[in-house]
Protein backbone atom coordinates (compact mmCIF):
# COMPACT_ATOMS: atom_id res chain seq x y z
CA UNK A 1 0.00 0.00 0.00
CA UNK A 2 1.03 3.45 -0.81
CA UNK A 3 2.44 5.43 2.13
CA UNK A 4 1.18 9.24 2.32
CA UNK A 5 3.66 12.36 3.19
CA UNK A 6 2.81 13.68 6.80
CA UNK A 7 3.67 16.86 7.61
CA UNK A 8 4.78 17.55 11.12
CA UNK A 9 5.20 20.76 13.10
CA UNK A 10 6.98 19.92 16.51
CA UNK A 11 9.47 17.04 16.89
CA UNK A 12 10.77 16.81 20.15
CA UNK A 13 12.98 13.29 19.69
CA UNK A 14 14.37 13.83 16.46
CA UNK A 15 17.78 12.69 16.49
CA UNK A 16 20.42 14.31 15.16
CA UNK A 17 20.38 15.20 11.24
CA UNK A 18 16.99 13.55 11.01
CA UNK A 19 13.57 15.36 9.77
CA UNK A 20 10.57 15.86 11.42
CA UNK A 21 9.04 13.91 8.73
CA UNK A 22 11.42 11.04 8.64
CA UNK A 23 10.87 10.98 12.59
CA UNK A 24 7.34 11.23 12.22
CA UNK A 25 7.99 7.74 9.91
CA UNK A 26 9.57 5.71 12.45
CA UNK A 27 6.23 6.43 14.76
CA UNK A 28 3.11 6.80 12.69
CA UNK A 29 2.48 6.28 9.11
CA UNK A 30 -0.15 7.20 7.14
CA UNK A 31 -1.44 4.39 5.27
CA UNK A 32 -4.72 5.49 3.60
CA UNK A 33 -7.55 8.01 3.89
CA UNK A 34 -10.83 5.80 3.98
CA UNK A 35 -13.75 8.75 2.88
CA UNK A 36 -17.03 8.01 4.75
CA UNK A 37 -19.46 9.54 2.10
CA UNK A 38 -22.19 12.42 2.13
CA UNK A 39 -21.29 13.07 6.20
CA UNK A 40 -21.33 16.40 7.81
CA UNK A 41 -21.10 17.93 11.07
CA UNK A 42 -19.44 15.97 14.36
CA UNK A 43 -18.31 13.03 14.69
CA UNK A 44 -17.80 11.33 17.86
CA UNK A 45 -16.38 8.26 19.20
CA UNK A 46 -15.39 4.96 17.68
CA UNK A 47 -15.10 1.32 17.82
CA UNK A 48 -14.11 -1.91 16.64
CA UNK A 49 -14.99 -5.11 15.42
CA UNK A 50 -11.72 -7.23 15.41
CA UNK A 51 -13.04 -10.47 14.27
CA UNK A 52 -14.57 -8.76 10.98
CA UNK A 53 -11.84 -5.66 11.82
CA UNK A 54 -15.17 -3.50 10.88
CA UNK A 55 -14.38 0.16 12.27
CA UNK A 56 -17.86 1.93 13.61
CA UNK A 57 -18.55 5.70 13.55
CA UNK A 58 -20.33 7.47 15.52
CA UNK A 59 -21.12 10.20 13.37
CA UNK A 60 -22.97 12.41 15.56
CA UNK A 61 -23.95 15.60 13.52
CA UNK A 62 -25.25 13.26 10.45
CA UNK A 63 -27.55 11.25 12.79
CA UNK A 64 -26.07 8.01 11.54
CA UNK A 65 -23.07 5.51 12.25
CA UNK A 66 -20.70 4.47 9.75
CA UNK A 67 -19.00 1.21 9.50
CA UNK A 68 -15.75 0.71 7.74
CA UNK A 69 -14.02 -2.34 6.65
CA UNK A 70 -10.31 -1.57 7.71
CA UNK A 71 -9.32 -4.74 5.59
CA UNK A 72 -10.34 -3.02 2.55
CA UNK A 73 -10.17 0.63 3.64
CA UNK A 74 -13.41 1.04 2.59
CA UNK A 75 -17.04 2.31 3.75
CA UNK A 76 -18.90 -0.74 4.09
CA UNK A 77 -22.65 0.55 5.05
CA UNK A 78 -24.53 3.45 6.96
CA UNK A 79 -26.88 2.71 9.65
CA UNK A 80 -29.32 6.04 9.99
CA UNK A 81 -32.36 7.07 12.22
CA UNK A 82 -30.45 8.10 15.42
CA UNK A 83 -30.40 11.69 17.22
CA UNK A 84 -26.68 12.58 18.14
CA UNK A 85 -25.20 8.98 18.54
CA UNK A 86 -22.03 9.44 20.93
CA UNK A 87 -21.08 6.50 21.89
CA UNK A 88 -20.32 2.67 20.17
CA UNK A 89 -19.51 -0.22 21.75
CA UNK A 90 -19.22 -4.28 20.02
CA UNK A 91 -19.81 -6.82 22.25
CA UNK A 92 -17.78 -9.94 20.89
CA UNK A 93 -19.47 -12.64 23.11
CA UNK A 94 -23.28 -11.97 21.82
CA UNK A 95 -21.93 -10.00 18.19
CA UNK A 96 -23.62 -6.89 19.06
CA UNK A 97 -22.99 -3.92 18.26
CA UNK A 98 -24.28 -1.09 21.10
CA UNK A 99 -25.14 2.67 19.93
CA UNK A 100 -25.61 5.39 22.56
CA UNK A 101 -27.88 8.76 21.44
CA UNK A 102 -27.25 11.60 23.61
CA UNK A 103 -30.31 13.17 21.91
CA UNK A 104 -32.68 10.97 22.98
CA UNK A 105 -30.65 9.22 25.80
CA UNK A 106 -31.21 5.89 24.39
CA UNK A 107 -29.26 2.64 23.61
CA UNK A 108 -29.76 1.03 20.87
CA UNK A 109 -28.50 -2.64 20.13
CA UNK A 110 -27.94 -4.17 16.53
CA UNK A 111 -26.75 -7.63 15.24
CA UNK A 112 -23.01 -7.90 14.39
CA UNK A 113 -23.06 -9.72 11.23
CA UNK A 114 -26.14 -7.61 9.39
CA UNK A 115 -26.95 -4.64 11.89
CA UNK A 116 -30.64 -5.72 12.31
CA UNK A 117 -32.41 -4.06 15.14
CA UNK A 118 -32.51 -5.82 18.05
CA UNK A 119 -33.17 -3.69 21.54
CA UNK A 120 -33.40 -0.08 22.58
CA UNK A 121 -33.11 0.70 26.18
CA UNK A 122 -34.19 3.98 27.27
CA UNK A 123 -31.96 5.83 29.90
CA UNK A 124 -33.31 9.09 29.66
CA UNK A 125 -30.61 11.77 29.11
CA UNK A 126 -27.74 12.93 26.92
CA UNK A 127 -26.19 8.78 26.52
CA UNK A 128 -22.49 8.94 25.81
CA UNK A 129 -19.86 6.92 26.52
CA UNK A 130 -19.89 3.18 25.97
CA UNK A 131 -17.55 0.42 27.33
CA UNK A 132 -17.16 -2.88 27.49
CA UNK A 133 -15.94 -5.81 29.76
CA UNK A 134 -14.79 -8.44 28.45
CA UNK A 135 -14.24 -10.13 31.33
CA UNK A 136 -17.69 -10.25 33.11
CA UNK A 137 -19.32 -9.79 29.64
CA UNK A 138 -20.81 -6.45 30.46
CA UNK A 139 -21.22 -3.14 28.96
CA UNK A 140 -21.42 0.46 30.94
CA UNK A 141 -22.85 3.41 29.35
CA UNK A 142 -22.25 7.19 30.83
CA UNK A 143 -25.27 9.21 30.93
CA UNK A 144 -27.48 11.68 32.44
CA UNK A 145 -26.81 14.65 35.32
CA UNK A 146 -24.34 11.79 36.73
CA UNK A 147 -25.14 7.63 35.95
CA UNK A 148 -23.15 5.03 34.88
CA UNK A 149 -25.67 2.11 33.14
CA UNK A 150 -25.07 -1.52 34.18
CA UNK A 151 -26.61 -3.89 30.96
CA UNK A 152 -26.12 -6.99 30.67
CA UNK A 153 -25.37 -7.87 27.09
CA UNK A 154 -27.48 -11.47 27.18
CA UNK A 155 -30.62 -9.92 28.45
CA UNK A 156 -30.64 -6.86 26.70
CA UNK A 157 -31.08 -5.16 30.04
CA UNK A 158 -29.99 -2.28 32.10
CA UNK A 159 -28.97 -4.69 35.76
CA UNK A 160 -27.87 -1.55 37.79
CA UNK A 161 -26.93 2.10 38.14
CA UNK A 162 -23.41 3.35 39.21
CA UNK A 163 -23.87 6.98 40.78
CA UNK A 164 -21.84 9.76 40.38
CA UNK A 165 -21.36 13.50 41.57
CA UNK A 166 -21.82 14.95 37.41
CA UNK A 167 -22.28 13.59 34.37
CA UNK A 168 -19.17 11.23 32.90
CA UNK A 169 -16.90 11.94 30.43
CA UNK A 170 -14.15 9.54 29.53
CA UNK A 171 -14.20 6.64 31.86
CA UNK A 172 -12.11 3.49 31.84
CA UNK A 173 -12.36 -0.45 33.18
CA UNK A 174 -9.14 -1.31 35.62
CA UNK A 175 -9.36 -5.29 35.70
CA UNK A 176 -6.47 -5.02 37.58
CA UNK A 177 -7.08 -3.09 40.23
CA UNK A 178 -11.51 -3.80 39.54
CA UNK A 179 -11.66 -0.12 39.91
CA UNK A 180 -13.49 2.26 37.31
CA UNK A 181 -11.94 5.39 36.87
CA UNK A 182 -14.23 8.07 35.38
CA UNK A 183 -13.80 11.77 34.31
CA UNK A 184 -15.92 14.39 35.87
CA UNK A 185 -15.04 17.74 33.99
CA UNK A 186 -17.92 19.52 36.01
CA UNK A 187 -17.13 18.71 39.42
CA UNK A 188 -13.00 19.69 38.19
CA UNK A 189 -12.37 15.85 39.19
CA UNK A 190 -11.65 12.09 38.37
CA UNK A 191 -13.50 9.66 40.36
CA UNK A 192 -12.33 6.07 41.53
CA UNK A 193 -15.26 3.69 41.85
CA UNK A 194 -14.99 0.29 42.98
CA UNK A 195 -16.78 -1.82 40.57
CA UNK A 196 -17.80 -4.90 42.75
CA UNK A 197 -19.65 -2.19 45.37
CA UNK A 198 -20.54 0.30 42.85
CA UNK A 199 -19.23 2.79 45.33
CA UNK A 200 -16.68 5.80 44.73
CA UNK A 201 -13.99 5.08 46.72
CA UNK A 202 -11.94 8.26 46.16
CA UNK A 203 -12.11 11.23 44.17
CA UNK A 204 -8.89 13.35 42.71
CA UNK A 205 -9.24 16.90 42.25
CA UNK A 206 -8.00 17.95 39.06
CA UNK A 207 -6.36 21.66 41.18
CA UNK A 208 -5.59 24.05 38.42
CA UNK A 209 -6.46 22.21 35.45
CA UNK A 210 -10.36 22.00 33.65
CA UNK A 211 -12.08 20.17 30.98
CA UNK A 212 -10.99 16.56 31.58
CA UNK A 213 -12.24 14.84 28.68
CA UNK A 214 -10.08 11.60 27.61
CA UNK A 215 -8.55 9.09 30.04
CA UNK A 216 -6.55 6.06 29.10
CA UNK A 217 -4.96 3.41 31.27
CA UNK A 218 -1.60 2.12 31.96
CA UNK A 219 -2.09 -0.98 33.77
CA UNK A 220 1.62 -2.51 33.17
CA UNK A 221 2.58 0.29 35.52
CA UNK A 222 -0.87 0.90 37.30
CA UNK A 223 -1.49 4.61 35.99
CA UNK A 224 -4.14 6.64 34.67
CA UNK A 225 -3.47 9.16 31.77
CA UNK A 226 -5.90 11.92 31.54
CA UNK A 227 -5.51 15.14 29.04
CA UNK A 228 -6.97 18.48 29.69
CA UNK A 229 -7.97 20.81 27.50
CA UNK A 230 -7.66 23.97 29.51
CA UNK A 231 -4.34 24.55 30.13
CA UNK A 232 -3.60 22.04 27.21
CA UNK A 233 -2.06 19.44 29.08
CA UNK A 234 -1.06 15.25 30.08
CA UNK A 235 -1.01 14.49 33.26
CA UNK A 236 -0.70 10.61 34.24
CA UNK A 237 -1.73 9.79 38.01
CA UNK A 238 -0.79 6.56 40.29
CA UNK A 239 -3.87 4.17 40.24
CA UNK A 240 -3.70 3.29 44.01
CA UNK A 241 -3.49 6.87 45.51
CA UNK A 242 -4.44 9.07 43.09
CA UNK A 243 -0.20 10.51 43.03
CA UNK A 244 0.71 12.76 40.04
CA UNK A 245 3.61 11.11 38.72
CA UNK A 246 4.05 13.17 35.29
CA UNK A 247 2.66 16.06 33.64
CA UNK A 248 3.55 17.34 30.18
CA UNK A 249 2.03 20.14 27.65
CA UNK A 250 0.26 18.55 24.43
CA UNK A 251 -1.99 19.49 21.44
CA UNK A 252 -5.02 21.65 22.26
CA UNK A 253 -8.61 20.65 22.08
CA UNK A 254 -8.40 17.30 22.76
CA UNK A 255 -10.88 14.27 22.80
CA UNK A 256 -8.89 11.02 22.95
CA UNK A 257 -5.86 9.59 24.43
CA UNK A 258 -4.77 5.90 24.09
CA UNK A 259 -1.81 3.29 25.92
CA UNK A 260 0.29 1.77 23.47
CA UNK A 261 1.67 -0.85 26.01
CA UNK A 262 4.19 -2.63 23.15
CA UNK A 263 5.92 0.51 22.08
CA UNK A 264 5.89 2.22 25.76
CA UNK A 265 3.90 5.45 23.85
CA UNK A 266 1.25 7.77 24.54
CA UNK A 267 -1.23 9.19 21.70
CA UNK A 268 -3.31 12.07 21.90
CA UNK A 269 -5.95 13.39 19.26
CA UNK A 270 -6.44 16.68 19.30
CA UNK A 271 -8.86 18.74 17.58
CA UNK A 272 -6.71 21.65 16.47
CA UNK A 273 -5.32 19.72 13.93
CA UNK A 274 -2.51 17.22 15.62
CA UNK A 275 -1.44 14.29 17.20
CA UNK A 276 1.12 14.04 19.76
CA UNK A 277 2.85 11.22 20.35
CA UNK A 278 4.76 10.43 23.59
CA UNK A 279 7.73 7.81 24.66
CA UNK A 280 7.30 6.46 28.52
CA UNK A 281 10.58 6.96 30.05
CA UNK A 282 10.48 5.82 33.86
CA UNK A 283 7.92 8.31 35.19
CA UNK A 284 8.85 10.56 32.68
CA UNK A 285 6.86 11.10 29.30
CA UNK A 286 8.93 12.91 26.46
CA UNK A 287 7.00 13.95 22.99
CA UNK A 288 8.69 12.37 20.19
CA UNK A 289 6.47 14.29 17.28
CA UNK A 290 3.39 16.11 16.61
CA UNK A 291 1.66 15.27 13.71
CA UNK A 292 -0.30 17.90 11.82
CA UNK A 293 -3.40 16.37 10.50
CA UNK A 294 -7.26 18.59 9.90
CA UNK A 295 -8.55 21.08 11.81
CA UNK A 296 -11.46 19.78 14.31
CA UNK A 297 -10.30 15.67 13.63
CA UNK A 298 -9.99 14.96 17.38
CA UNK A 299 -11.37 11.71 17.64
CA UNK A 300 -9.85 8.65 17.47
CA UNK A 301 -9.11 5.34 18.31
CA UNK A 302 -6.13 3.35 19.01
CA UNK A 303 -6.49 -0.62 18.42
CA UNK A 304 -3.30 -2.03 19.42
CA UNK A 305 -4.51 -5.79 17.60
CA UNK A 306 -3.75 -4.18 14.73
CA UNK A 307 -1.29 -1.77 15.26
CA UNK A 308 -3.61 1.11 13.89
CA UNK A 309 -4.53 4.64 14.90
CA UNK A 310 -8.19 5.53 13.04
CA UNK A 311 -8.61 9.45 13.20
CA UNK A 312 -11.82 10.48 12.35
CA UNK A 313 -11.46 13.88 10.10
CA UNK A 314 -14.94 16.00 9.90
CA UNK A 315 -15.93 17.20 6.34
CA UNK A 316 -14.50 20.72 5.19
CA UNK A 317 -15.24 23.20 2.39
CA UNK A 318 -11.82 21.51 1.09
CA UNK A 319 -12.30 17.40 1.38
CA UNK A 320 -15.35 15.03 2.52
CA UNK A 321 -15.53 13.40 5.93
CA UNK A 322 -13.01 10.55 6.27
CA UNK A 323 -10.88 8.13 8.35
CA UNK A 324 -7.27 8.13 8.47
CA UNK A 325 -5.42 5.38 9.14
CA UNK A 326 -2.05 5.42 10.43
CA UNK A 327 0.68 2.49 11.25
CA UNK A 328 2.42 2.15 14.63
CA UNK A 329 6.01 1.34 13.67
CA UNK A 330 8.30 -0.27 14.11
Amino acid sequence: MKFLAIAVAICGGCAAGQSAEDEANNVLVLESKVPLGNVRGRIDHLAVDLGRKRLFVAELGNGSVGVVDLAAAKLLRRITGFKEPQGVGYVPSVDALYVASGGDGSVRIFGGDDYAPAERIDLGDDADNVRVEPSTNTVFVGYGAGALAVIDPATRKKTDDIRLAAHPEGFQLSPGTNRIFVNLPQRRSIASIDRASGQQRASWPTQNASANFPMALDETNQRVAVVFRNPARLDVFAMASGEKIAEQDTCGDSDDVFMDAKRNRVYVSCGDGSIDVFAVEGTAYRRLVRIRTVSGARTSLFIPAMDLLALAVRANASQPAAIWLYRARP
